[in-house]
């Protein structure tokens, strides 16, 4: 049985930083993409990165690039979300998601993913 358990969410003041850990389990998941994707109250589930578990290749939505790092530790089986110098507009629930995906054109969208974590709740003050 597969399980993504995130954690490290919590309050933080804007312009401070947060580090998510996604916890994978019940599969290897050396073919797989891991993705964090965030939902804000009252609007769409955005894409936010991903890694592909295999190369460590990363990919970025504009919105976060040059604030957010994806990383993931293989030998833990956790993929990582280094946030700095966060936005109010970064308050959402994040969650993460792991899935095989044949083409990184496909790695924003959240349909193409077959596993997903809980999600944890990020909330930045102004």
């Amino acid at each position: 049985q597969v399980q993504l358990v995130e954690s490290g969410g919590g309050l933080v003041q804007a312009g401070g930083s947060l580090r998510l850990s996604c916890a994978a389990s019940g599969r290897t998941f050396s073919s797989y993409v891991m993705a964090w994707f965030r939902q804000a109250p009252g609007k769409e589930r955005e894409f936010v990165n991903a890694i592909t578990w295999g190369g460590g290749t990363t990919y970025y939505a504009d919105s976060v690039k040059g604030r957010f790092t994806i990383s993931r530790d293989t030998a833990k089986n956790t993929v990582y979300l280094q946030m700095n110098t966060l936005k109010p507009e970064d308050t959402a629930v994040y969650s993460c998601a792991a899935g095989t995906i044949s083409y990184s054109m496909w790695y924003d969208r959240g349909s193409y993913y077959r596993y997903w974590g809980q999600g944890t709740q990020v909330t930045v003050s102004s």
